[in-house]
């Protein structure tokens, strides 16, 4: 019988990466007290300290594209496809 990962709230990380960051309890102090493992406690504290909040939120994990830009990427192979299809229709005469 597997169990399923936790999913944590952003602000629950970030106060819990906050609260290990101060120093005042144990990274297995922090866990115990919720029920956890303290292996992420100590991997959202050190973010924390290099770059700030943004790093435990969902949104901080990976740049936002925008939707033109996800769009682009999609249909410029489809693009190219319909381009030489084209111009094999027109062309192949030449090759007979």
């Amino acid at each position: 019988m597997s169990t399923t990962r936790p999913r944590y709230r952003p602000q629950f990380t970030f106060q819990l990466a906050l609260e290990a960051a101060k120093g005042w309890k144990t990274s297995h102090e922090r866990a115990s007290e919720h029920g956890g493992h303290p292996t992420p406690v100590r991997a959202w504290k050190r973010p924390l300290l290099e770059a700030g909040s943004p790093v435990c939120s969902r949104e901080g994990a990976r740049p936002h594209r925008e939707p033109q830009a996800q769009a682009g990427e999609r249909y410029e192979p489809i693009g190219r496809l319909k381009r030489a299809l084209e111009w094999w229709k027109t062309n192949a005469a030449r090759f007979r």
